[in-house]
């Protein structure tokens, strides 16, 4: 009997001293004790992943079925839509959360549209892709962008004004770009830059 004891005592001493929870104090897939990144950055993560979520849902209920992760700023959305352009819309909101440093959308969309639309989309998002790294004042790593039925959607973050009206006035010289629609963040607006 007092074998069993000692033996439970030195179990619940040896266990207490590493962190053995998978789950986390923050979220699933999160170990406090394992995570590289500084607990204030864990916590950071945490807030804008709950706020990006809380969001969604309030925009459009569906949303709640939707995977978000943020990991040191970097939001990763994945799941299902209907249609292009809410893709884009979730896209945009992901960047308008507060210190978010890039966007990385997996979402899959149902729907189908013609093969001639994909094909001029995709001829549109090719040329300005290509402005946008041949022109040497932009920085076309930082920007993410994507066209459906010939409005083109860009997102990213601007290290100048100057860098910012540069890929405005790249993207008004395509041909047969209907519509610009940009959400296009100042690095001296960014939390993270402010610490």
């Amino acid at each position: 009997m007092k074998k069993i004891i000692v033996i439970l005592s030195l179990f619940f001493i040896l266990n207490s001293c590493v962190g053995s929870s998978t789950k986390g104090v923050f979220g699933s897939g999160v170990s406090v004790a394992l995570d590289p990144r500084t607990l204030g950055t864990q916590i950071d993560d945490s807030i804008m992943q709950k706020n990006l979520q809380a969001r969604l849902t309030l925009y459009e209920k569906k949303y709640f079925l939707l995977s978000v992760k943020v990991l040191d700023g970097r939001i990763f959305l994945g799941g299902k839509v209907d249609e292009p352009e809410e893709k884009l819309k979730i896209t945009k909101m992901a960047w308008e959360t507060k210190g978010a440093r890039s966007v990385k959308n997996n979402i899959v969309i149902k729907k189908k549209f013609s093969f001639k639309n994909f094909a001029t989309d995709v001829l549109i998002s090719s040329q300005l892709r290509a402005a946008l790294i041949l022109n040497k004042k932009i920085k076309a790593s930082n920007f993410n962008l994507e066209t459906v039925n010939q409005k083109t959607y860009i997102f990213g973050i601007a290290y100048s004004e100057e860098e910012k009206k540069e890929i405005i006035q790249e993207a008004k010289q395509i041909v047969d770009l209907k519509e610009l629609v940009t959400s296009i963040l100042m690095v001296s607006d960014l939390s993270r830059q402010r610490e």
